[in-house]
């Protein structure tokens, strides 16, 4: 091993499943991605986001939920298929490509059953063990009679069939997150009276005929994988000391490996865990199923960086361990572990904004909000130097400046920015300070790294004005200037009890032992109200809208509300501010008479307005001008990096 590795040395050790032999002990776990044809056939964009991580060093990969009865069984649209002869050449072009780079292949199989929507299965009606409705999905499944129960438990083996035939190295049954397989074994889902319901052992009855079918058409030696969750956290559902019961029925059944997770579709946020989840908080269910069994278990859960990820190894907690999320936001996690470049590592932040929220939800390809190449992989080459070099400034030090900086630099220009505070990092050293948010600093310290270990000249303090960019005669120039907090035209707002949540979060207004009203109950005015609840007498949200933090991440989402709700937060919705007192608002309810609330302090959390009157000054006068991130319109994360990016392969 190089120098600089021998802290992780369990993770690079040679393993096995089974009669399979792996090159180390990290295995990219299964994430619907959403790049597959829209009959779910396998495409090029697909086999590049793959090989890239195989290329970055992982020595298994299982790929994303695959179909095997097209399309009652989707997850959703363009759901992976193996549902057919015709698809098999396509997986074997995936496989091939990915053996090529040393990495072993196994593929998932799944049906929705319950989980999927009417509009992704051309209107049909989902099926399901019995006609017990996902609380998340909402539509009504109906019952699988017993005889369409035995046709997909022989579409599951036909299918695992043509896995082996397309040349992977293995196959696992997606028993986990409530899909088809985990809605027969569970209680919560399947209320059936015949062969596939009643205590556990007929539950299992669904998840072992397809068992002992693949075992008989394939053999005992090709490898076979079950990924379950054992914890549902669910009323009614699976839970860990049952699952150890399941684990060790799998292993007599013949399973060579379990891959332990957790939740279901209706306890999305343990399944896919928002930012204030630990790090590896769900590896002790793979540590008990451990105890249970003696095939090899493989961990996943927020596993983020080496140091853990070799310590749950070190402590015989698991035996192999998944990285799905944060293979997402850096392919070359494993390589950069092995030679000792953790500080090079894009850490992923759980954010969900473009793996999930803003992508997957919406029917898009997978994104990750950090790293713009993910879902993009076709792009790498246009950050490769091509010989012109171009002096480059970046104004503003947010992550949409930092991005563009890094990239610019990487495409060989030559690169100074220019931040008007005394360190870079933006709107992030803000998000960073609510509750639950300090992974965001990750992010941060990375950018930092990145842009120390690129040498790029960076200038704080620094407001820049249209005449310091004409001294400097730049070719080119990125404006990442960033927002600033709206302040609609309300009487009263400029009093001297009302600040900014920024101002808060910054820490520029300390608040303590006092009423506090939050003027917006979308993301920054609820994280806001959270951030200050601990430390005074009442917080008050007060939102026009018809509920508060409609345009947060929805999981995210899922994880704040109960927080809110659990809290003494007092929310007051469809209200609009009339005015602001020095002791209070006053308020206009939707079919209701003006009412005051007492408040000590307001805090605004009303939105932002970009900054950009730089880009006037400039049109014109300067041949490149690119205008990224907040200072061209409010948004996310991964609308900044990515538009930082884009003005650096453009330049």
């Amino acid at each position: 091993m190089a120098k600089g590795n021998q802290n992780h040395k369990k993770i690079f050790e040679s393993a096995s499943i089974g009669s399979l032999q792996v090159k180390n002990r990290l295995i990219m776990a299964p994430m619907g991605t959403r790049l597959s044809s829209e009959v779910g056939g396998v495409t090029q964009r697909q086999i590049d986001y793959y090989a890239e991580r195989a290329k970055g060093g992982v020595g298994t990969i299982i790929t994303e939920v695959t179909c095997v009865d097209h399309p009652i069984g989707v997850t959703g649209p363009t759901n992976l298929t193996i549902h057919d002869n015709a698809f098999i050449a396509g997986h074997n072009e995936l496989v091939e490509a990915l053996h090529t780079y040393g990495a072993k292949v196994i593929c998932q199989l799944v049906h929705a059953g319950r989980q999927t929507r009417p509009a992704s299965i051309k209107g049909m009606q989902p099926v399901a063990p019995s006609a017990i409705p996902c609380k998340f999905i909402g539509a009504m499944p109906r019952a699988l009679t017993t005889n369409e129960t035995e046709e997909i438990v022989k579409k599951f083996i036909e299918a695992a069939v043509r896995v082996k035939t397309a040349g992977y190295d293995g196959v696992e049954l997606h028993g986990a997150h409530g899909y088809l397989i985990a809605q027969f074994m569970s209680s919560s889902s399947n209320h059936r009276k015949d062969h596939y319901g009643g205590d556990l052992r007929h539950r299992m009855n669904f998840p072992l005929e397809i068992i002992q079918g693949i075992r008989k058409e394939l053999g005992p030696e090709f490898p076979l994988l079950f990924r379950f969750s054992a914890e549902e956290f669910v009323e009614g559902g699976r839970d860990l000391e049952e699952s150890k019961k399941v684990a060790e029925i799998l292993e007599d059944a013949g399973v060579d490996a379990l891959h332990v997770s957790a939740g279901t579709y209706d306890s999305m946020p343990s399944m896919i865990e928002p930012m204030s989840y630990d790090q590896a908080w769900k590896i002790y269910l793979a540590e008990s199923i451990k105890n249970v069994v003696n095939i090899p278990v493989i961990g996943v859960g927020v596993i983020r960086t080496p140091e853990v990820a070799e310590g749950i190894l070190k402590d015989g907690k698991a035996d192999f361990i998944a990285l799905g999320r944060a293979l997402l936001a850096d392919p070359y996690w494993p390589n950069k572990a092995k030679e000792g470049r953790e500080k090079e590592i894009i850490p992923c932040i759980s954010c969900n904004v473009g793996c999930i929220g803003e992508r997957i939800f919406r029917n898009l390809h997978i994104r990750c909000a950090l790293n713009p190449l993910t879902g993009r992989e076709a792009l790498k080459d246009a950050l490769r130097p091509d010989g012109k070099k171009k002096k480059v400034f970046v104004i503003g030090g947010g992550p949409a400046g930092m991005a563009a900086a890094l990239y610019a630099n990487m495409k060989g220009h030559s690169v100074t920015m220019f931040e008007k505070n005394n360190h870079l990092g933006g709107q992030l050293k803000l998000a960073a300070r609510p509750p639950g948010k300090g992974k965001i600093e990750w992010f941060i310290d990375y950018m930092l790294n990145q842009i120390k270990a690129h040498n790029i000249k960076v200038f704080t303090e620094n407001s820049v004005t249209a005449e310091t960019v004409f001294q400097g005669n730049p070719d080119a120039v990125i404006l990442a200037t960033g927002a600033t907090p709206l302040l609609p035209d309300i009487p009263g707002i400029e009093g001297s009890s009302v600040y900014t949540a920024w101002e808060v979060l910054e820490g520029k207004r300390e608040i303590r032992d006092k009423v506090v009203l939050i003027a917006g109950g979308g993301t920054v005015g609820c994280e806001t109200a959270l951030y200050l609840a601990p430390t005074n007498k009442k917080i008050i949200i007060v939102e026009m809208l018809d509920d508060i933090a409609l345009d947060m991440e929805p999981i995210h989402r899922l994880d704040l509300i109960p927080k809110i709700d659990g809290s003494e937060i007092e929310v007051h919705l469809r209200s609009k501010i009339e005015s602001i007192e020095p002791d209070g608002v006053i308020l206009s309810k939707t079919e209701k008479k003006q009412k005051k609330l007492r408040s000590d302090i307001v805090v605004l959390a009303l939105g932002a307005a970009p900054v950009n009157e730089l880009a006037k000054e400039l049109d014109g006068k300067i041949e490149e001008v690119y205008l990224v991130g907040d200072s061209n319109k409010p948004r996310k994360i991964m609308d900044a990096i990515y538009e930082g990016f884009q003005a650096a392969i453009r330049l």
